[in-house]
Parts: structure tokens; C-alpha cells; sequence
């Protein structure tokens, strides 16, 4: 028997036993609930209730995309995820010129509080707990949750949710940034300090390693360089004046969940483990809370394929499970269609059908982490933990994630590994299902979900109708009370909730803050 390696490159060894088990086991896994949280976050874990299934969704115009959400929700989903597009992730309106062409492509368009309101109608936001996908501008989103949610008598004490709002990972991976880093953290800690008073059940980040997966990251990257990044984001809190135990009870985290179940496994397991230490060690924290690793899982998209599209229903349900196992405290479980376009309601469906398999039909919700102990994946534990922990160091090296950031040390190391997948692919040495073996001499034809192109024209007469209705002079005084805020040290978010309550406009709030601090060239240092 040859040893194979793991996604993270350690040799996973044909058989195990008990001598690759740590001599220090029982202390390096705890109890459930307990420090280090090897073995989960809370107590019972699955055994009082499931995890939240919160099925990411969001496309077109805010009425269309409130249908799927009541769809979803009628189906048996227990949280949504708000998908939204290009445009309002980058903080432009939906007239702008440099938003032609993608409106409502990747997700809904949301332009003013009035789509907000179209987005919600008739959901109880009391009683859902919603995540929103968006970064550079994620504060802004969230006040227009917020209003919205007043509007209904829903105060924000009342709220549940979450806010991606991780700026640093999408200057390795992703690309949605607006202003410099430096502007984009102290917005960060401000969302951790407007929410510790407005809306104390909000988790104001989560700290995304999901989409530096997708960009090419192993496992062992992808812990490491969240982690590093959720360090910075401690930081920045602390030197905004923030107490570490005040805001970090409400952090998040959000990974990938892949194919390849047991380093999966293994990779949740010793993230828990390492974010309690540096929590406890390096920063002081005492609220159990605020050692507490929660996150939200997605199944791995960059694995999709296109070809033999059904197929991807196995791999969906092989990722959840991995997810599951590993002790994910939400889940969105991809729709099998998504490697060529949209979802459609019908894959949608099956997509949390799967999740509901999983958690009603498996018994997998009847114990507590089923894997301890084992000889495989306790050593595969330590293997990830190991090997995060060097490269946390090695980010670390640079002074802290965001230097390591400007140097290009993350993006670097992730090209890399992307880099040698695809050459492992290419070679057939890795092996994708209906791509490079067991490929189909004809594909079935499929039908996608297409976006209506009217959708844009819509949307920019919606907006005219907006600017013509509302108070004109009540939102220039708003606004430039927003730049007076960013321009000085005043939490940015009050002025900016009065200005969208006056009815600025997503775009008109984020060039206010563009008027002030700037925008991020990739050419720029940091």
C-alpha cells in the first residue's frame, strides 16, 4: 500500500493506530463545550437542535428574490443568506455607468431602503436570523436591515444575523474592496461597536476563509490566513478602544467544506483549537464566548463541475456531511446546477433537501462529534493544527496579516497551490468525476435560470423615482454629515443610518465615504 498526501500536502498513511494518536489526547480534546473546543462549541451540539440551514440565495430584483426566500423558507430552511450583486457589493448604484451589464446577475440588486423593504416583505425578521454576504459595504446593508426592521416594530435588540464584513480577505482573494485598508478596519471596528449597542444578538463579521478556498487555498492555508486576518480584526477592535471580551463573543467565521471528508473534518476541529489559544493566550479574553470558534459552512462551489451536472448532487451531500461532522453551526449546501448558472427553485430545493436528509434521516444528530478518538482523524487534527500554526507564524513575520497582505504573501502562496492542482488535474493524477475519467460521449441538455436583462433598466427608474420623491436638500445635509464623521473619529455608522433613512441611496453613501478616504488601487501599497 503507498501513502497518498493530503489536500494540505502531509502523507496520509494507509492505516492508523494508536501510537499517531498525541500522547496529551484528553487535554487536547476536552469535553464538548468546553476548552479547547476540540470536540465543539456548545455541549449538545446537534442533540438539542440541528445546525441552521441557511440556504444562500438572492438574484434579479428584490421582489424576485423575496419569492425564492419565501420559497425556501416554506421548503423547511431555517435562516437565509442574502446573495447580492456586483454593483451593490462594490457600493455603486444600479444607473451607474460601471454597474452596466451586471445588475442583479450574481445576486439582488439592492439600491435604497426601498428595495430592502421589497427584499423582507412579509418575512418575520424577528424570528429569521439572516446573513448577508457583503463586505466593503456590509455596515451599510445592515442599517437598512435595521430601519426596515423598525419600520415593522422590530427593534434592533431583536435581531439575528450576521454580516460577512471581512475586508482583509478580499485584498488575497476576492477583489470586492472599496477604500484602503487602513479606512476599511477602523469601519470594521465601528460596526463592532455600533452593534455591541444596537444590535447586541448581530454578529458584526465573519471571518471568511471560504473564498480564499475557492481561490486555490489547502486546508491548512485556508485556517491559517483566516485566523491571522481574525487576529488583525482583534487588534483593530482593541486599539479602537474596545475591550476584547466586549465585542468578541459576536465574531464569526465562515470555511469550505470539501470532497475530501476527513482532513475536512480534521481542519474544523483544530481551527476550534487554535483560535480558543491565540483568543485566551495572546489576547486575555475570559468570556468562554469569546474563545468560542463558531462558523458557517458552504459546500465547495470550485468543485462543481458543468459536466454531468447531477453529479454534483453526491458531491454536495459528501461536503455537508464532512461539514457536519466537523461541527458547523450553519450550512448552505450548493444546488448541483451552479457551475453553469443561477439555481434553479428546483435545484434549490434538492440542495436543502439534502441538508434535511442529513439531519433527520441519518441519526448524525444523536451524538456529539462522532470522530473523537479516532486514530485518523485526531492525527490528521494535529497534522492541520501543526501546519496552521507554522504559517500563522509566518504571516505573523511580516508584523501582522495586513503587512503580510501588501507584500503579497498570502495571494502568492495560494497561487501556488492553486497552480498545482490544476496541473494535478490536467495530468490526470487527480481525479474529477465526468472531467479528466468517466466522462459522458454526450451531455443532456439543461435548461439554466436566466436573469432578465430589463432588470437594469427597472432598477435605474426606480431609482429616478427615488431621487425625485425624497427630500433632496435633507440627504446632501445627511451625507455631508457623513463625510464631517469619516473625516474625524465619530463612529461613521450613526450619520450613515441617517442618511439612509433619509433615503441616500447605497451608492451615494459609499462615495461619500470614497469623497474621504479614498479608494484601493492593487498597484498601491498599503
Amino acid at each position: 500500500m503507498r501513502d497518498r498526501s493530503a489536500e494540505s500536502g502531509f502523507p496520509i498513511k494507509p492505516v492508523y493506530g494508536e501510537s499517531d494518536l498525541p500522547p496529551d489526547l484528553a487535554g487536547r480534546l476536552g469535553v464538548p463545550g468546553e476548552y479547547p473546543y476540540t470536540r465543539g462549541v456548545y455541549p449538545t451540539m446537534y442533540t438539542a437542535r440541528p445546525w441552521t440551514m441557511r440556504q444562500y440565495a438572492g438574484f434579479g430584483t428584490a421582489s424576485e428574490s423575496n419569492a425564492r426566500y419565501h420559497a425556501l423558507l416554506a421548503a423547511g430552511t431555517t435562516g437565509l443568506s442574502v446573495a447580492f450583486d456586483l454593483p451593490t457589493q462594490m457600493g455603486y448604484d444600479s444607473d451607474e455607468p460601471i454597474a452596466h451589464g451586471e445588475v442583479g446577475k450574481v445576486g439582488v440588486a439592492i439600491d435604497s431602503i426601498d428595495d430592502m423593504r421589497r427584499l423582507f416583505d412579509g418575512i418575520p425578521l424577528d424570528k429569521v436570523s439572516t446573513s448577508m454576504t457583503i463586505n466593503a459595504p456590509g455596515s451599510v446593508l445592515l442599517l437598512l436591515y435595521q430601519l426596515v426592521a423598525e419600520e415593522n416594530g422590530i427593534p434592533g435588540s431583536m435581531l439575528n444575523g450576521t454580516i460577512q464584513n471581512d475586508i482583509l480577505k478580499e485584498y488575497i482573494a476576492r477583489g470586492t474592496y472599496i477604500f484602503p485598508p487602513k479606512p476599511s478596519l477602523r469601519l470594521v471596528a465601528d460596526t463592532f461597536a455600533y452593534c455591541r449597542t444596537e444590535t447586541p444578538k448581530w454578529n458584526t463579521i465573519s471571518i471568511s476563509g471560504y473564498h480564499m478556498a475557492e481561490a486555490g487555498a489547502t486546508p491548512v492555508q485556508e485556517v491559517a490566513f483566516t485566523l491571522a486576518n481574525g487576529v488583525d480584526y482583534v487588534r483593530a477592535a482593541i486599539e479602537a478602544g474596545l475591550a476584547v471580551d466586549d465585542f468578541a463573543p459576536r465574531l464569526s467565521f465562515f470555511f469550505v467544506a470539501r470532497t475530501t471528508l476527513l482532513e475536512e473534518v480534521a481542519k474544523f476541529r483544530a481551527a476550534r483549537r487554535i483560535w480558543a489559544g491565540l483568543m485566551r493566550d495572546e489576547f486575555g479574553a475570559t468570556d468562554p464566548k469569546s474563545l468560542m470558534l463558531r462558523f458557517h459552512t458552504q459546500t465547495a462551489g470550485v468543485q462543481l463541475t458543468a459536466q454531468q451536472p447531477e453529479v454534483n448532487l453526491v458531491r454536495v451531500a459528501v461536503q455537508a456531511l464532512g461539514a457536519v461532522l466537523g461541527g458547523t453551526q450553519s450550512l448552505h449546501t450548493n444546488s448541483y446546477d451552479e457551475a453553469i448558472a443561477l439555481p434553479t427553485e428546483k435545484a434549490a430545493r434538492l440542495a436543502l433537501r439534502t441538508q434535511q436528509v442529513l439531519a433527520y434521516e441519518t441519526g448524525l444528530t444523536a451524538t456529539v462529534d462522532p470522530f473523537a478518538g479516532s486514530y485518523v482523524v485526531e492525527a490528521m487534527t494535529d497534522e492541520i493544527e501543526r501546519g496552521a500554526r507554522e504559517l500563522i507564524d509566518r504571516v505573523a513575520a511580516f508584523g501582522s496579516s495586513v503587512a503580510a497582505i501588501e507584500a503579497g504573501f498570502q495571494k502568492r502562496e495560494i497561487e501556488a497551490s492553486a497552480y498545482r492542482v490544476a496541473q494535478e488535474i490536467d495530468a490526470g493524477e487527480r481525479v474529477v468525476v465526468g472531467v479528466n475519467r468517466f466522462a459522458a460521449d454526450v451531455e443532456e441538455p439543461y435548461e439554466p435560470l436566466r436573469v432578465d436583462p430589463s432588470i437594469e433598466a427597472a432598477q435605474a427608474a426606480r431609482l429616478a423615482r427615488l431621487r425625485a420623491d425624497r427630500d433632496g436638500d435633507a440627504v446632501a445635509s445627511a451625507l455631508s454629515t457623513l463625510r464631517d464623521a469619516a473625516a474625524g473619529t465619530a463612529n461613521v455608522l450613526y450619520p450613515m443610518r441617517e442618511a439612509l433613512r433619509a433615503r441616500a441611496t447605497v451608492g451615494e453613501v459609499c462615495h461619500a465615504l470614497r469623497d474621504v478616504w479614498g479608494v484601493h488601487r492593487p498597484s498601491e501599497t498599503f
